[in-house]
């Protein structure tokens, strides 16, 4: 699939320097779906029980996604440094080691987390009630990973750079919000904070030296407002499912 993009006079402009390009790619923060009604209202304690389980259950379908999406893009790129780097990524989620304890990867500890809002391991695992649009979003970013030059795919992943936030309100807000959740079920959120960050530092170097002319630069802005679509569709499609 291709990105939609805007005409835009771009011939004759040039190219923003690395530090203008990267004030323009993180300016996309402004369309991250922490903004998204559904999540404001998660953060300041409105949602039901019922609503959180159903928010944890579809969203996991996008944790299985994750690695899915990240060795699509491995298998493209030619350079071992890239792969090298890239492959840490796949083992954050899939767990690796003896998978156990802070081995045992992101899926896990979101089951665990599915755990402790009162989903069963077995029902979280069988992806009964993902909404169709949450599957179709999921699946749309996963085929464009596969299907896009790499640094395209890379590009995408920058919404990583809005990623620290959202798990620090969580972090910060659910304890008071609700209590009743065991604070042992939040470690998916600690633990990406740290992990965000690793992740945006390659995925920036790789998008500020490939996109190197101003329609290039342009085109990775659709990218990652592809990727910024897509988890805003998947909260209207969850919150629609939660009704």
């Amino acid at each position: 699939m291709d990105i939609a993009t805007t005409p835009r006079p771009l011939a004759g402009l040039p190219a923003w320097t690395r530090e203008e390009f990267e004030a323009q790619l993180r300016d996309k923060g402004r369309s991250y779906h922490i903004h998204h009604p559904f999540n404001v209202r998660m953060n300041a304690g409105g949602c039901t029980p019922d609503e959180l389980r159903c928010w944890v259950a579809n969203r996991f379908y996008y944790q299985l996604c994750i690695p899915r999406k990240d060795a699509a893009i491995l298998a493209n790129m030619p350079e071992r440094a890239h792969r090298r780097l890239w492959v840490e990524r796949i083992l954050d989620h899939d767990g690796y080691g003896d998978y156990e304890g802070s081995a045992s990867g992101g899926l896990e500890a979101w089951i665990r987390l599915g755990e402790a809002v009162g989903i069963e391991r077995d029902k979280l695992l069988s992806l009964q009630g993902v909404a169709p649009a949450v599957r179709f979003a999921c699946d749309a970013y996963v085929n464009f990973a596969a299907k896009a030059p790499w640094q395209e795919a890379v590009c995408s992943s920058l919404t990583e750079m809005f990623a620290p936030q959202i798990h620090k309100d969580r972090l910060a807000s659910w304890p008071t919000h609700y209590p009743w959740i065991d604070a042992e079920g939040l470690g998916y959120f600690r633990k990406r904070i740290p992990l965000a960050g690793r992740d945006v530092e390659h995925g920036l170097q790789v998008t500020l030296d490939h996109f190197s002319t101003r329609a290039a630069q342009h085109r990775a802005l659709d990218i990652l407002q592809f990727k910024l679509d897509i988890l805003w569709t998947m909260l209207d499609a969850i919150e629609k499912a939660c009704q």
